[in-house]
């Protein structure tokens, strides 16, 4: 009788420490479980951005967005990589080695004539603040007025394509362009391209007085610093996508108001270029971002109006082999409501 006692207690304790191993084990499992749920809906998601340019103002919405922790906030874990003369966004984006990019309308539009299907989710600039400078006093009007001169431009750069498709440019000496403005400076009769949110403040710091004229006045207009990623991404990301676009349109509005203190987080990340250029830069590109169509619309806004007429522009001078329709390369459905 003794035996069956002790027998009796060691199957209920068998059971009793069966019932704990199982206890146990589940418990371990909901803990799983829970984390996992957790590292969803509470984890970052890794991206990558990739410049146009150097850190400059034109990503001061980048920056604000990152300093301020909206990326962080919206579940984003954000690398940034620099752009650069060597650095192509699109081609990098392409290949899958970074999620969001930042570039040109045209340029866009000639990867997408290359077989590269891209999507533009905001348009940081409503316009082009490409220019020709020259020296103060020189009788240039317009484009014709180019005629005689030595014009240092960029090979290949589509917007002079246009302007010699558009205009009698035939007199025009071309001299390739590489950044420096050593030769412009000490050739009195000479043009060369710029931009206005930057040349001109680095001829004001060597006391040389300019005058610029912009493209746009030819025409042609493109969105300039685009957001975009590839139309596969967009398709299997879309959540990921809405939380880039609000915290970047976040990042610009909160720039407008403290571009200060973002433009020396900007140089401690771009050194080679000084606060006060960064400074005016932030100055006269506030009408690009914030006036024109996205003073009525939103920062990021974008129309199919403007797309098709550079995408004819673009047939016309035939570096567009084929068309097709501009309404499969942007969209405006991750902006934020605007009324």
């Amino acid at each position: 009788m003794e035996n069956v006692k002790w027998k009796t207690r060691g199957v209920l304790a068998s059971v009793l420490a069966m019932g704990l191993l199982l206890s146990a084990c589940g418990s371990e499992r909901a803990t799983e479980t829970e984390s996992e749920a957790a590292d969803t809906s509470g984890g970052t998601e890794d991206v990558k951005l990739v410049l146009n340019w150097f850190p400059k103002s034109q990503h001061g919405g980048v920056y604000s967005a990152l300093e301020e922790g909206t990326f962080e906030e919206n579940g984003l874990n954000v690398e940034v990589e620099p752009g650069g003369p060597q650095v192509s966004p699109v081609q990098i984006v392409a290949a899958g080695d970074a999620q969001f990019g930042l570039a040109h309308a045209d340029q866009m539009l000639i990867a997408r004539n290359q077989g590269i299907e891209l999507v533009a989710v905001a348009a940081t600039m409503q316009g082009s603040p490409q220019a020709f400078m020259y020296h103060k006093g020189e009788d240039i009007q317009d484009f014709e007025d180019l005629n005689g001169r030595e014009v240092f431009v960029q090979p290949g750069i589509t917007y002079w394509d246009f302007l010699k498709n558009k205009y009698d440019l035939s007199k025009v000496t071309e001299l390739g362009y590489n950044g420096q403005h050593v030769n412009f400076i000490d050739n009195k009769t000479s043009v060369t391209q710029s931009f206005v949110t930057s040349e001109p403040f680095f001829m004001e710091q060597e006391k040389v007085p300019v005058e610029t004229m912009l493209v746009s006045e030819s025409g042609y207009d493109p969105y300039n610093v685009v957001l975009f990623v590839t139309k596969d991404y967009l398709e299997s990301h879309k959540e990921i996508v809405q939380k880039f676009v609000s915290s970047y349109i976040k990042g610009w509005q909160s720039y407008e108001q403290s571009s200060d203190e973002i433009n020396k987080v900007i140089v401690g990340e771009n050194p080679n270029i000084a606060l006060e250029a960064l400074n005016f830069e932030t100055k006269t590109q506030h009408e690009y971002i914030y006036g024109k169509d996205a003073a009525e619309h939103g920062i990021g806004y974008m129309t199919e109006e403007r797309w098709d007429t550079l995408k004819q522009q673009l047939l016309e001078i035939g570096l567009l082999k084929e068309d097709f329709k501009t309404s499969e390369m942007f969209t405006t459905e991750f902006l934020p409501a605007h009324e």
